[in-house]
């Protein structure tokens, strides 16, 4: 009888080292895919940069190790990577704040009882939906100066139309307002769900104590949904960083180097210019620009956001 038991309780443990086996190589195959796709198409081409950041390479010679020089050259001898840097930091500033502002208050106009919400709702984030590509030329008839909608409507309520993509005063600012407008409808709805589960006793507690509506949002609401905030400005530094579409279509860095960002600074060296190894290294700062004020919007959260606890 010991030995059977033995036997069973054998069987059993190598069933279940089996059993752990395939679910583990089940569970690989699944991932494979996936796996397979940021390999290739992810982390292999971030680490190639790194190295062509390190060549001298015009596609149409040999690559030439020249070490760190791609990127003493960037920062001492490239008198056009300081002012396109700083379009670039101002271009970042001001389109998410004006991101989080404007999603913030039509998520907020689309939190009360409005009859047909959800027309206005699929209005708002068609936008977004659109590919940047048709968005920008679209704009860039609208900005015409001559028979452009924008000017037209200024006309016509006493003010005179300027040539909004041909003027460096306006320029930088004509951008931003057409990057908002495609794209506040994704924080927008993602501020909306946030609104959406804040519970219901909060907001008439505070009401019945005699809190204003504008009162309520800021004290009661903004920091319920603080970590849905975090998530927005997240995304938006990150993808506000690396605009190039938009940009290439509407300017293509003009006028003079007024709308020129690194996104397509990077694509001009390397593509247009053929300084390969440059252009890497231009990636790279980027990369480790990004990487940075990431880490940073991490590290302040503790400060601001607000995660509820049970």
């Amino acid at each position: 009888m010991a030995n059977v038991k033995k036997n069973k309780s054998d069987s059993k443990n190598t069933y279940k080292k089996l059993s752990k086996t395939n679910h583990g190589r089940t569970a690989f195959l699944f991932l494979l895919p996936n796996l397979s796709g940021f390999l290739i198409f992810t982390l292999f081409p971030i680490m190639a940069v790194f190295v062509l950041s390190l060549f001298e390479w015009s596609l149409l010679s040999d690559p030439k190790f020249v070490g760190l020089q791609n990127y003493i050259d960037l920062f001492t001898n490239d008198n056009n990577f300081i002012r396109v840097l700083l379009n670039t930091i101002f271009f970042t500033v001001v389109y998410v704040s004006l991101n989080l502002l404007v999603a913030l208050i039509f998520a907020a106009w689309l939190n009360q009882k409005i009859k047909g919400i959800g027309v206005y709702r699929a209005i708002l984030f068609l936008p977004v939906l659109v590919p940047p590509v048709a968005i920008a030329l679209i704009w860039q008839f609208m900005y015409e100066p001559q028979v452009g909608l924008i000017n037209n409507l200024l006309e016509l309520i006493g003010f005179e139309g300027v040539n909004w993509l041909g003027n460096s005063d306006y320029a930088m600012f004509a951008l931003i307002i057409m990057c908002v407008w495609q794209q506040f409808g994704y924080n927008m709805l993602i501020f909306l769900a946030a609104l959406k589960g804040i519970p219901q006793t909060l907001l008439e507690a505070a009401s019945i104590d005699g809190a204003k509506p504008l009162t309520r949002f800021i004290r009661i609401s903004l920091p319920t949904i603080s970590p849905a905030i975090l998530f927005g400005t997240v995304m938006t530094l990150i993808t506000s960083f690396q605009i190039f579409d938009q940009v290439f279509i509407l300017t293509n860095g003009g006028p003079g180097y007024a709308t020129e960002v690194l996104g397509l600074y990077i694509y001009k060296n390397a593509f247009d210019w053929f300084q390969m190894g440059y252009g890497a290294a231009l990636a790279v700062v980027l990369f480790v620009i990004i990487l940075t004020v990431t880490l940073i919007q991490l590290l302040l959260q503790k400060k601001w956001v607000h995660y509820e606890t049970k």
